[in-house]
């Protein structure tokens, strides 16, 4: 498997996590206001890979690096709200969506919510952080990997 893989699936399975934990989260505080002390959250499996998909901002997000914080917020807002629209399609058409919003005002479709913009804009800037931060750390983890199994170190460590 070639690099550019190793790392796509890689931060496909860091997006999905996170996502997940962001989602639990977010549906956590979302029941403050009813007073639900016990601040369950929860999501679906189908989540996973929906916010793996946040990988795909990483070529995104490098050609925006010069571009305004705005310009990057919207830009990745847009994406993740069309892969939410599509994705919810997808699901509805085979019965499993788990999401439905046609009670909000704000809504299109059921599909997604425009009230949810603010969200998205930051969750796209969460993700541009944690692809970028992770784009750096397999270098810097391979070479102190490289650097602790060399055969000089290996012949330290053994003597």
């Amino acid at each position: 498997m070639n690099h550019f893989c190793k790392n796509l699936f890689y931060n496909f399975f860091r997006c999905g996590i996170t996502g997940w934990c962001m989602e639990i989260c977010f549906t956590a505080l979302g029941a403050l206001p009813g007073k639900n002390r016990e601040l369950t959250g929860h999501t679906s499996l189908w989540m996973f890979p929906i916010y793996g998909c946040a990988a795909f901002l990483a070529p995104v997000s490098r050609l925006l690096k010069r571009k305004s914080f705005g310009i990057r917020g919207l830009t990745y807002m847009s994406l993740i709200f069309g892969a939410e629209y599509l994705s919810g399609r997808l699901l509805k058409k085979h019965h499993c969506c788990p999401w439905d919003y046609s009670h909000s005002p704000f809504h299109i479709q059921g599909l997604i919510r425009l009230d949810y913009a603010p969200y998205w804009f930051c969750a796209g800037l969460f993700f541009e952080h944690l692809l970028n931060r992770q784009a750096r750390l397999p270098r810097h983890y391979h070479s102190a990997l490289q650097r602790q199994t060399s055969p000089k170190s290996l012949h330290t460590v053994m003597h």
